[in-house]
């Protein structure tokens, strides 16, 4: 008897999975660069500042390189979930005839990534060597204000992001 009703649900649940899936995707699609924003905003706006602001200045960059140590990973998980949900999305709109299978939210995915990846294990390590007083090509502020600049450029690819995202219908 327990076969017999799943054999029934099975199909129907496999068709309502079909018409649900995308819906969600999409969905998560146009949220997530929202969200992205909104916690690279914090950090630079709210947790950057007020550990500097409490800690003592070593302690402060070593609680803000932990920080954005974190935030490394979920960029980069932020901008590979997104990535494959903008694929999926673009290449059933190719196959539609209403665009090509690379976007310009593709672009931008890349360019977060890529800042991301920049930041994160080419100048973090080169930060961290010039604080422990080891022989670096540049000096730390000069790196500093680099690991700023690659954090500013992935912000505002992301609000580029987001923006595209919210302008969707």
């Amino acid at each position: 008897m327990l076969a017999d009703r799943s054999r029934r649900l099975l199909p129907a649940l496999a068709e309502r999975s079909r018409r649900l899936l995308p819906a969600l995707a999409d969905r998560s699609r146009r949220l997530l660069p929202a969200a992205w924003l909104g916690l690279l905003a914090c950090i630079a706006l709210v947790a950057a500042p007020a550990s500097f602001a409490v800690l003592a200045r070593a302690d402060a960059g070593r609680v803000n390189g932990r920080i954005f140590q974190v935030e490394a990973w979920v960029s980069i998980g932020a901008a590979l979930l997104l990535w494959l949900l903008e694929r999926a999305r673009a290449r059933r709109a190719a196959a539609a005839g209403r665009g090509s299978v690379f976007s310009t939210e593709m672009v931008l995915l890349l360019g977060t990534l890529l800042a991301t990846l920049l930041a994160a294990y080419g100048v973090q390590p080169m930060i961290e060597a010039a604080r422990s007083g080891l022989p670096v090509p540049l000096g730390f502020g000069v790196l500093h204000a680099i690991s700023v600049g690659l954090f500013g450029v992935k912000l505002l690819l992301v609000a580029a992001l987001a923006w595209r995202a919210a302008a969707v219908q």
